[in-house]
């Protein structure tokens, strides 16, 4: 008789990470974490994400105790200095001619969760990523067409905002976007939900 396989659950509601997670084709629900994302004094970005993805995932888990939950959190990283989603066009104006011509790092940080089995884990992917000298007006055409204001660094590099940058450097492709798919799909291997498994455990 076949193992039944745990439900999974995004604890994300960002469009972009259920679009990343629907391409392993296992079925997933989507549940809102309630998590304060205010970083702590002195930390580093790539600690503020993975304490971020690792609260997200905790706090969903605590509601879904049999499910393996996915969280997942993005810091952009400029020299040590964390940039979040702009949330405005005037903040996203400022993060990318802060930007323009430096290189940053983007830390995504994934954990999966499945507290019935007392299975924690978390993994960090960093993508380096290089921005060309913007001009004020590339800057100002590009926010009016895309309005990344819900991005961390301002720039949807799977769209036009790839044509802001002069390189990326990554390890797993999908980090940028805002799911890490080669880590997630090797920590849901460790949780027991394998994306190639025949019944999906």
């Amino acid at each position: 008789m076949p193992v039944s396989r745990p439900p999974l659950v995004l604890a994300s509601t960002s469009r972009y990470r259920q679009e990343l997670l629907s391409r392993l084709r296992l079925p997933f629900e989507v549940v809102a974490p309630a998590v304060d994302e205010t970083p702590h004094p002195g930390e580093t970005p790539r600690a503020l994400a993975s304490r971020l993805a690792r609260d997200k995932a905790l706090a969903v888990a605590a509601l879904r105790p049999a499910a393996v939950v996915i969280g997942s959190d993005q810091v952009t990283d400029l020299d040590g200095e964390p940039l979040g989603k702009p949330g405005s066009h005037a903040r996203a104006v400022a993060q990318l001619q802060r930007l323009s011509g430096r290189l940053a790092v983007f830390h995504t940080a994934v954990a999966v969760v499945r507290a019935d089995a007392g299975f924690e884990r978390e993994s960090v992917a960093e993508v380096a990523v290089r921005f060309r000298d913007l001009a004020p007006a590339e800057i100002e055409h590009y926010l009016q067409l895309e309005r990344p204001y819900d991005c961390a660094g301002s720039a949807k590099s799977e769209t036009l905002g790839i044509a802001l940058l002069e390189s990326i450097e990554s390890d797993d492709p999908t980090a940028l976007v805002g799911l890490p798919l080669i880590r997630t799909a090797a920590l849901l291997r460790a949780a027991g939900l394998d994306p190639l498994a025949a019944d999906g455990g």
